[in-house]
């Protein structure tokens, strides 16, 4: 129903307007009562899908990837549709707009997406009010640095959100790797990257109970900047890589909008991503924990990523394209297996 229906419906109208209004809808419908019909539908419960990580509990192995609720606005209604767990942000210390509209562009032949959103977001204090009145839901809390923050500066940034989030978030996600701020993916460069995750895990450690923190990783790295991400997550003692965020190659697109700036995410980043994983798990011995996105648009495809070397797996353009089956093939495809 929803690929055959629903999607060409919401596909006629503006992407980041159908976001919205998609959002206004779930928030309606489970306000009256269709959140258990959701969950009736989409959840599948069983504890054989549960994963033990970073010392946190995730009820199933697949969550719904940072950008899609990027300021906790509807984690506890996205949780009906079956996640294991929402990673909300990425969030910025002040709030900002993001770049100029039009922004985000569907490449239906392709099956993907180009955003350039630039970190829009209310803030971290506007999304810690919110996650306030969290009680059961896993939540990772993905941050970032303000668009107008210089490089050098950076750090203070990363510390403001983690220092915010801590006591309302079960995990942290660091974002160095978005196209779409400005310099940002210089910060992946060895020496600024390892005195950015150093500074945090040095207050992690300060406090009574940590948090894991993990990285996300873009998948343009080459393999010499993959063994500097495994060395640095040796040095650091982080928890955990998240591979990968979107992409700016445009290898073999066909859209219309092929050209247009901005991360490419969807089926053309799916084997990328799933080499990224693999070349990590391999050439460091599975010794830290990655979760893995990027393309997955099918059981057989989060399955192909599992066995290259991911924990856990998260969701972003293939629940836009494919809707909220997925997860349930998913889950059910891994129980299965």
């Amino acid at each position: 129903m929803y690929k055959t229906i629903i999607r060409p419906l919401l596909f006629l109208i503006d992407p980041e307007k159908i976001h919205y209004f998609t959002f206004s809808m779930i928030r309606f419908f489970s306000a009256i009562g269709f959140g258990g019909l959701f969950s009736s539908m989409y959840e599948v419960k069983d504890t054989r899908l549960e994963r033990e990580l970073f010392g946190l509990k995730f009820p199933n192995p697949v969550g719904l990837a940072a950008g899609f609720d990027k300021d906790a606005k509807l984690y506890k209604e996205l949780s009906n549709f079956g996640f294991g767990f929402i990673e909300i942000g990425t969030v910025t210390p002040l709030p900002q707009p993001g770049n100029p509209k039009k922004r985000l562009f569907r490449l239906k032949k392709d099956t993907a997406l180009i955003n350039r959103m630039g970190f829009n977001n209310g803030g971290v204090e506007e999304a810690v009010e919110r996650l306030k009145t969290n009680k059961n839901i896993l939540i990772g809390g993905n941050i970032g640095k303000n668009k107008v923050t210089p490089n050098d500066k950076a750090v203070n940034d990363y510390v403001t959100g983690f220092e915010a989030l801590f006591d309302h978030v079960d995990y942290f996600v660091v974002n160095v790797s978005s196209p779409n701020t400005p310099n940002l993916r210089e910060l992946q460069d060895k020496e600024p990257l390892t005195a950015l995750l150093q500074t945090l895990q040095d207050r992690n450690s300060a406090k009574p109970k940590r948090k894991p923190i993990l990285l996300k990783i873009a998948p343009d790295l080459t393999n010499e900047q993959l063994l500097d991400i495994i060395d640095i997550v040796s040095k650091t003692r982080i928890d955990g890589v998240i591979a990968t965020n979107t992409t700016i190659a445009r290898d073999g697109l066909i859209s219309e909008n092929k050209k247009e700036a901005g991360g490419l995410s969807g089926k053309p980043l799916t084997n990328r991503a799933t080499e990224v994983i693999r070349f990590l798990s391999e050439k460091s011995n599975r010794a830290f924990p990655i979760i893995g996105v990027g393309g997955i648009h099918s059981a057989k495809d989060a399955l192909e990523k599992i066995e290259a070397g991911a924990s856990l797996i998260q969701l972003y353009t293939g629940f836009i394209y494919e809707g909220p089956k997925l997860i349930r093939d998913i889950n059910k495809a891994l129980l299965k297996a």
